[in-house]
């Protein structure tokens, strides 16, 4: 008999909270992510310079990255453009990064062949595809099924080998009030992928533009860059910041919250009442239990450690110091 596999919320709930995995952390998880922009407005600099970043392991705006064999298939350009480019950007590429101009169209021999590049180098995990038009049937009209299944396609790709796959796509030529409004498609696009951006500039020309950045495993962000005259783009701000700031508030009143503490038990709604007596920020008992486990590597490096469990039908959070006296060097600023 058929039927369906089901977990409850209080087995979800109870189980250990597992970090999605990122290529840049906290910008680009495995799955599937749509970049799309305006027509010369730097989207293919900034997947190449992606490209080289994430293949050497160096940082991104200040992000981490998994340092892995990255293929860029640069289906709107040839070997020459994509040469004098990296003239520009760097001054030594690694040899696990990947560049090809040939054209494979989707349906089959594009999976094909990125099946076949994996096999052969089994550390790939970010593949850049530029464009999406460049890899559909000229056929193909724009309606939300058709859309929505040709990414589905990529989509199950990314998960079925756990990899990113950055596809490159356009803005339509109307003005709209959301930036995300202006990708060329359906809306088909939008819902089949994990992961959106767009690079926008008020005015073309500019060395300025503004990286609009949602997604399902993603903190909703713009990012302020500034083209460089070796057209590498330059992170200016990051509209997260305030939230960095807030997690290192919650952190620091954990810490000072336990500093004569060895243990402490209780439940959300109490412990929020405790944190927001040390803190100038308000926590709510919601975020405690998600706090606690997501930034669970940053109390370990205070000799903290934190849970969420069940206990006699109640859910509770119990906080634990295990570090000795060199914890208190380690204390946030």
């Amino acid at each position: 008999m058929k039927k369906f596999n089901t977990i409850t919320g209080e087995e979800l709930l109870s189980k250990e909270v597992r970090e999605i995995p990122f290529i840049i952390k906290d910008l680009i998880p495995i799955g599937l992510t749509l970049l799309a922009g305006s027509a010369k407005v730097g989207k293919s600099w900034l997947a190449l310079w992606l490209s080289i970043a994430v293949a050497k392991g160096e940082a991104v705006w200040g992000y981490e990255t998994t340092r892995c064999t990255t293929l860029y298939l640069c289906y709107e350009d040839n070997e020459i453009r994509i040469q004098n480019r990296l003239l520009e950007i760097t001054d030594e590429a690694p040899n696990n990064v990947h560049f090809c101009t040939e054209v494979s169209k989707l349906g089959g021999e594009l999976e094909t062949r990125i099946r076949n590049f994996i096999a052969e180098h089994q550390d790939t995990k970010l593949i850049i595809i530029d464009t999406l038009q460049t890899i559909r049937s000229p056929n193909t009209e724009s309606t939300y099924s058709n859309d929505y299944s040709d990414l589905t396609i990529l989509k199950k790709l990314a998960d079925e080998y756990k990899i990113a796959i950055l596809l490159i796509h356009h803005f339509r030529k109307q003005k709209d009030g959301d930036v995300f409004n202006q990708i060329t498609g359906s809306t088909g696009l939008q819902g089949a992928v994990d992961t959106m951006f767009t690079l926008s500039q008020s005015k073309r020309g500019e060395k300025t533009a503004t990286l609009s950045c949602v997604g399902r495993d993603i903190e909703s962000r713009e990012l302020e860059l500034e083209r460089s005259e070796d057209n590498i783009w330059i992170k200016l701000s990051d509209s997260l910041s305030e939230s960095n700031l807030k997690d290192l508030s919650f952190i620091k009143a954990v810490e000072i919250f336990m500093c004569d503490k060895d243990s402490y038990i209780g439940n959300a709604t109490e412990l929020s009442t405790l944190l927001n007596q040390i803190s100038d920020d308000d926590f709510s008992n919601k975020s405690i239990s998600k706090n606690i486990k997501r930034l669970s590597k940053s109390f370990e490096k205070l000799g903290i450690l934190g849970f969420a469990r069940r206990s006699n039908g109640k859910r509770i959070i119990e906080i634990v110091r295990i570090g000795d006296d060199s914890a208190d060097q380690k204390r946030v600023s």
